[in-house]
C-alpha cells in the first residue's frame, strides 16, 4: 500500500499498533470485545502513548489515571497520535502510581471514542503523510471501568516497549514500500526523458544512482522479512532486529525518494508527479515509533546484553 501512498497504509499499521498491546497482554474478555469488530473493519483502533514532553523518554509521561471506586479517572494529553478522531478505540497509556518506580508505574486501558470527557486537538500541520489524520488527545476526568486496564497494573510502560519490537517491522516495511514506489517512477521518467540526444537513463552517471538506490532498497527488504519473521514468532532477538529493520529501511526510504527527486529535475520538485510526496511522506519513518537514533540505543544495548 505504501508503494502508491503511504497515508492509506497507515489505515493498518496503526490497527496493528493499537491492538498489539491486546494481543500481547489483554485478559481473553477484552480482547473478544475490541478485536473483532476491527477484524470486521468495523473500527479502527490507535494508540496514546507520546506526550508533548515525552517523546523518546517515554517514561517521564505526565497522563495520570487515578482509582475511583471500580473505575479509574485518567486526566492529561497525548501527541502525535495517528487516527486521532478517526479511531473508535485507543490503546493509552497514563501512570497510574505517581510516587512507584520510574517505568514501573505505568498502566495501559482502552479509551472509547465517545468517552466522557475524551476529546480532540485541532488537525496537526504535517510535512507528510497529510492525507492520514494526526491530532492530540485530551483527557478531562474520564473514567475508564476496571476491566478496561490492559494486562497488569504497572505493566503498561513494558508492554508498550514489547509492543513496538513488533510494530516497528510494520514501519520498516512502509518505508520499503515508500521507497519501491520512487524506483518505479523514477525508472519509468529515466526511460523516457531525453537529453543530449539519448535516454537520459543511459547516462552512466545516473545509472550509478539507480544501482545504489536498488541495491539498498533490496537489502532493507530484506531485512524487514527476517524482523517480520522472528516478530511471528516473537523471538528473543526481535527486538534488536525490529529496531535494525526499521532504522535501515526508513534511512533508505530517505535516500532513495531523495534520489528520485533529483533523477527528475525540475519535474521532480513539481506536484505534477509524486516523488516529493513520497520525500516529505519517507521523512516520518526516520522519526515516528522511535527516532533513528533511539533504534540505535536500542540495538546497541541489545548487543550489549548477549
Amino acid at each position: 500500500m505504501a508503494r502508491a501512498c503511504a497515508s492509506s497504509s497507515l489505515i493498518p499499521a496503526v490497527n496493528k499498533l493499537g491492538t498489539m498491546p491486546l494481543l500481547l497482554g489483554a485478559s481473553e474478555e477484552l480482547k473478544a470485545t475490541y478485536l473483532p469488530p476491527v477484524a470486521r473493519g468495523d473500527a479502527l483502533f490507535a494508540y496514546g502513548l507520546s506526550e508533548r514532553e515525552a517523546g523518546s523518554d517515554t517514561a517521564s509521561m505526565k497522563c495520570r489515571a487515578t482509582r475511583a471506586g471500580d473505575d479509574w479517572v485518567l486526566n492529561g494529553q497525548k501527541s502525535w497520535i495517528t487516527n486521532a478522531g478517526a479511531a473508535e478505540y485507543y490503546t493509552v497509556l497514563a501512570v497510574t502510581d505517581p510516587d512507584g518506580r520510574r517505568g514501573a508505574n505505568v498502566t495501559a486501558f482502552v479509551v472509547e471514542r465517545n468517552d466522557e470527557g475524551f476529546t480532540f486537538g485541532a488537525p496537526e500541520r504535517k510535512l507528510g503523510i497529510k492525507g492520514s489524520p494526526t491530532r492530540e488527545l485530551r483527557f478531562d476526568d474520564v473514567r475508564i471501568p476496571e476491566d478496561r486496564m490492559v494486562g497488569r497494573e504497572g505493566e503498561g510502560l513494558k508492554l508498550a516497549l514489547q509492543t513496538l519490537d513488533h510494530t516497528r517491522v510494520t514501519i520498516g516495511a512502509q518505508a520499503v514500500g515508500i521507497a519501491q514506489g520512487a524506483l518505479d517512477h523514477a525508472l519509468d521518467y529515466v526511460r523516457e526523458r531525453k537529453q543530449f540526444g539519448k535516454r537520459i537513463g543511459d547516462f552512466q552517471g545516473l545509472q550509478f544512482m539507480l544501482a545504489d538506490m536498488g541495491m539498498k532498497l533490496e537489502a532493507a527488504r530484506i531485512m524487514v522479512y527476517v524482523a517480520a519473521a522472528k516478530s511471528e514468532r516473537s523471538d528473543p532477538d526481535l527486538s534488536f532486529f525490529g529496531a535494525a529493520a526499521k532504522c535501515f529501511a526508513s534511512d533508505v526510504a530517505m535516500q532513495v525518494t531523495t534520489d528520485a527527486v533529483q533523477l527528475l529535475g525540475g519535474c521532480g520538485y513539481t506536484r505534477d508527479f509524486p516523488l516529493e510526496r513520497m520525500m516529505r511522506d519517507a521523512k516520518i519513518t526516520q522519526i515516528y515509533e522511535g527516532t533513528n537514533q533511539i533504534q540505535r540505543l536500542v540495538m546497541a544495548r541489545a548487543l550489549l546484553a548477549r
